[in-house]
């Protein structure tokens, strides 16, 4: 990893958070899309956000000199990858998951980060993920723009996992929006899935699963998966985003039930935000860790390693591990003897 070597390098890394906010704002107001009917002048632009023109040419500045957008001479285009990636309707499009997600949740939450640190934390209004998911609103807000960042690394995933025709049980323990299911129920036709999680969660993947014409193939158990009775005879359990999201001291025991409740030969699949097992990074997984820890405070900094001896713990194999999304999260992939 490149050390930081001087003070502009400090101010670069200290100022980031405006370079964040310039993107979540860009997408609040739809710049991206704008942008994806053609060129367009500051002017131009202003008037179709309907943002007065000295703003929108402050704002324009900012999202050039980070390479969101590009400029020639008054002409201002969407970069390659806010064109692909930023644009509405794209295809794929993840833009929600940062607006809604990132920017309206885990952001304010990063104001917490002191106070979790040295263990203050009465002026935190979420102390857990539970907690968190309690709340209606907000949980209605986590499971939306979390689908639209799940549904890519759900295929990736379902590709990656080879099940046999054999196969017709998945259990998608804390499964959220339902996106990993759907994307291993389209990839394999005998599948059935159950999304275990809470209440509050599993009433926003109901309505994608329907949207997604899957309702006779995945079902829902509104339940906590550190307390729940899991299903059972199931083959593949999948805990995706759950383990970085739990006190650590919990791993172990949500590792042993999946193993309980696999059919002999079935797989576990574990994707998670992981840092080499040296921790020297990668940033984005290191600095996901970081954010994960302000709404649980006792929960591990996940390594590949640390996964596999668990999993090994538990009386599984493991067949494989590797990355899933570049420099976010690695899967880890065991099987029951």
């Amino acid at each position: 990893m490149k050390q930081v070597e001087s003070a502009e390098d400090i101010s670069t890394l200290a100022f980031g958070f405006m370079a964040s906010k310039a993107l979540f704002a860009a997408l609040h107001i739809d710049v991206f899309g704008a942008l994806a009917l053609g060129t367009k002048t500051a002017k131009e632009l202003a008037a179709a956000t309907k943002i007065p023109t000295h703003r929108m040419e402050t704002l324009v500045t900012a999202l050039v000199s980070v390479g969101l957008l590009a400029r020639d001479g008054d002409l201002i285009a969407n970069g390659p990858a806010s064109e692909q990636y930023l644009v509405r309707d794209g295809a794929d499009y993840f833009g929600d998951y940062l607006r809604f997600q990132i920017d309206r949740q885990m952001y304010p939450f990063m104001e917490h980060l002191d106070q979790v640190l040295v263990g203050e934390t009465d002026g935190v209004d979420f102390a857990s993920y539970a907690d968190w998911m309690a709340d209606k609103g907000q949980a209605e807000m986590f499971s939306r723009s979390q689908h639209s960042g799940s549904l890519g690394p759900g295929a990736v995933l379902a590709k990656r996992l080879a099940l046999s025709d054999d196969a017709t049980s998945l259990l998608d323990v804390g499964g959220g929006s339902g996106a990993f299911s759907i994307m291993f129920c389209k990839r394999f036709p005998n599948l059935h899935a159950t999304v275990l999680d809470f209440p509050n969660v599993i009433e926003v993947g109901q309505r994608f699963v329907a949207e997604a014409g899957l309702e006779d193939r995945i079902d829902f158990l509104a339940a906590d998966g550190m307390a729940a009775n899991w299903p059972e005879n199931q083959d593949v359990v999948l805990m995706s985003y759950l383990l970085s999201g739990v006190p650590g001291d919990a791993i172990p025991n949500l590792c042993a039930e999946a193993y309980r409740v696999l059919k002999p030969n079935g797989s576990i699949a574990v994707h998670d935000f992981m840092v080499g097992d040296d921790r020297s990074g990668p940033p984005l997984a290191a600095l996901w860790q970081l954010q994960h820890m302000v709404y649980t405070p006792d929960g591990f900094g996940l390594t590949p390693g640390y996964i596999q001896s668990t999993l090994k713990a538990a009386g599984f194999e493991v067949t494989e591990s590797r990355d899933l999304i570049p420099g976010m999260t690695k899967v880890v992939i065991g099987r029951k003897s």
